[in-house]
């Protein structure tokens, strides 16, 4: 969650005044359930951290127009991620008419140690059981009329995707009990609370509640706490929580966490039982496919079908006949030469003309660029993003990965963003706010912006490759995934901060439902519109201020030498490399073109295409990091990155001429 969105919840008073807050662990259908109540476009995921911000809305409830809010996955109101402390901070600002628990039916006791926390607090409370029918396909029966009276409020069996299930929601809304559910903790942190609870404010509902988060010893909450009842009111509070320290053996977030689980357990104990599968044959041969896409040997083979797949589909699908389509076809054969020849008869000032038409024209080349030829790419890899997700396969792909991300520092949940950056290496920066730390959201960002293609210029860049040997391949490959391993792994060595904890729920295997992919599509599009387009625009208009101060022929005469002297490339790749800033896959494009005249030799095709893949981030990219890290740390990967690759392109160039490596 990016510092913005933390700055509003903490100084917002009322974030949903009398309407009514999500609140659930991630991957539970949270917001599949929020589109299904008001009927608006939002990511809808299996994938855990797809929530990353706050998403708003009004829905219609007993004849009202209530807001709603959509918080973070959340597994505890003790936070450990950013994501957590959000919803946390919501929760702390808010007086909803409502919060909406929303819960996993399969596994029941992670939905009843959130829905304790938020019994405990006192908040009129509603339990939304999802994903109602793949517990019922397991085998799995709540019985929901028992859950109520063990929790004192509504307990609704949901399916969220399919809409099962919300006219009863609504009518629980209306009217929601509140919850009173009161745990006896060991006898040191009972003493603790009743010390603690007359410093407390009155923040809308149970002191208790307040209490034990101000002893679960998240410091972010010390300081909500230090903004309403002062100094020496937090330091008598922190002396009892020290005390009570003294008194147990584990911390005393975990002594909390353990009543709650027990508690959790004896009630899931009380009111599930198990019996006969539904589509027996079915559901083993899907869990004989869940086994296989995790397993060390078989998994291998399904990713390698999955990324053939998605480059069929992406690569060449997306890159080339679309592309072909709407940047041939449309903007060049039809809308940049009308544009032209209206301006070149009707607009006398050269300088117009230029700023909309020209060689760095906001139409010619912004537009040209972002719509023809780099939305069909994006496009068709949201929709193969959206089948991944809805299928349940991307949280497998984390389990694959986990153990080689580690040795960068990360863990196997930021392949997700990584993933992504094959689309756009720009909507992925963005996506990195689900990891739980500062450190991996800032060695991800990194890597990104340093070896990850977009779809756009790996087209490119193995289009070049294969008029070559596979030798080259393997070696532009290797290349890149290595500087990828070793800069993360000194990354996770240099940077401050600590990595986060693999713990993933893995959702069932399912055939993707295409209104679901269509939901997820429109709304990335949406984002790529709003958030990307701009960005390529304002790209455009520094280029073009640049070239009428005859800034970039000054930059080409300044990077000619340090091409040919260093990498041992002609000097006319440096218009090449200067566009591959605005567009890393069109300074591709650049090298493409002069490797069809002959004027790459094979040592340089393969030495321009590992430098370009290295090459800094293009200017949206640029931004983006910038947007979401600030500028300090934008430059600071840029200032890395640019003599970061220069380097390995030159060691490249050297080692294959002394080798007299065969391409």
């Amino acid at each position: 969650m990016s510092e913005a969105v933390l700055t509003h919840v903490e100084t917002t008073t009322d974030t949903c005044p009398d309407g009514v807050v999500l609140v659930g662990n991630p991957n539970v259908g949270k917001s599949a359930l929020f589109g299904a109540l008001t009927g608006h476009y939002v990511t809808v995921s299996n994938y855990p951290g797809t929530t990353v911000e706050l998403t708003r809305s009004h829905f219609e409830l007993g004849g009202a127009r209530r807001p709603i809010v959509d918080t973070p996955g959340t597994n505890s109101l003790t936070p450990s991620s950013d994501d957590e402390r959000v919803t946390r901070d919501v929760l702390l600002s808010s007086d909803p008419h409502c919060v909406l628990a929303v819960g996993d039916a399969k596994n029941i006791e992670r939905t009843l140690l959130l829905a304790l926390q938020l019994a405990e607090m006192e908040v009129p409370l509603v339990l939304a059981l999802n994903m109602w029918d793949e517990a019922v396909e397991r085998g799995i029966a709540i019985d929901a009329e028992a859950l109520r009276r063990e929790l004192g409020i509504a307990a609704i069996p949901t399916v969220a995707v399919r809409g099962e299930g919300l006219d009863a929601l609504r009518q629980a809304l209306e009217v929601p009990l509140r919850g009173r559910f009161h745990l006896v903790y060991p006898a040191p942190i009972e003493s603790a609370i009743a010390a603690i609870v007359p410093y407390l404010p009155d923040a809308g509902f149970a002191p208790r509640a307040l209490a034990l988060m101000a002893l679960g010893g998240d410091e972010t909450f010390v300081a909500w706490l230090r903004g309403r009842v002062g100094e020496e009111t937090v330091a008598a509070i922190l002396r009892t929580r020290a005390a009570a320290q003294t008194h147990c053996a584990e911390p005393l977030a975990a002594e909390i966490n353990q009543v709650r689980m027990r508690v959790a357990w004896s009630i899931a104990d009380r009111i599930r039982t198990h019996g006969a599968r539904g589509a027996v044959p079915a559901r083993r041969v899907r869990a004989a496919l869940e086994r296989a896409t995790t397993h060390a040997f078989w998994g291998l083979p399904i990713l390698l079908a999955v990324l053939w797949l998605a480059y069929e589909f992406v690569g060449v699908l997306g890159a080339g006949t679309l592309v072909d389509l709407l940047e041939n076809g449309l903007f060049n054969g039809w809308i940049n030469p009308a544009a032209i020849a209206f301006f070149d008869a009707h607009v006398p000032w050269p300088v117009l003309r230029d700023l909309i038409v020209g060689p760095y024209g906001v139409l010619t080349m912004a537009l040209t660029y972002s719509l023809a030829l780099v939305f069909p790419i994006v496009g068709t890899f949201f929709i193969a993003f959206g089948v991944l997700e809805d299928s349940g396969y991307l949280p497998r792909l984390a389990v694959m990965v986990n153990r080689l991300f580690k040795k960068m520092g990360l863990n196997g949940k930021a392949v997700l963003p990584m993933v992504l950056g094959l689309g756009c290496d720009t909507m992925a920066t963005l996506t990195t706010r689900i990891l739980e730390t500062r450190k991996e959201r800032l060695i991800v960002i990194l890597l990104l912006a340093l070896g990850v293609p977009c779809s756009a210029q790996l087209t490119v860049v193995l289009t070049m490759l294969g008029s070559l040997s596979a030798a080259a391949m393997a070696i532009w490959l290797g290349v890149v995934v290595g500087t990828i391993l070793l800069v993360g792994a000194l990354a996770a060595r240099v940077l401050p901060g600590r990595g986060s904890d693999f713990v993933l729920e893995l959702p069932p295997l399912r055939v993707p439902r295409p209104g679901n992919i269509l939901v997820k599509t429109l709304a990335r599009i949406e984002w790529y519109l709003k958030e990307a387009v701009p960005l390529f625009v304002l790209g455009t208009l520094i280029l073009f201020v640049a070239d009428r101060l005859d800034l970039l022929s000054r930059l080409e005469a300044l990077a000619a030498p340090v091409l040919h002297g260093v990498l041992g490339l002609p000097r006319e790749t440096a218009t090449a490399f200067i566009v591959g800033f605005l567009r890393r896959d069109f300074g591709a494009a650049g090298l493409y073109h002069l490797a069809q005249a002959g004027s790459l030799d094979r040592v340089q095709v393969v030495v321009s295409v590992v430098v370009i893949t290295l090459f800094i981030p293009c200017i949206a990219n640029f931004f983006m990091m910038v947007k979401e890290r600030g500028w300090k740390t934008g430059l600071a990967i840029a200032a890395f990155v640019f003599p970061f690759a220069i380097a390995v392109g030159a060691a490249l160039n050297w080692a294959l001429r002394a080798l007299h490596v065969t391409l």
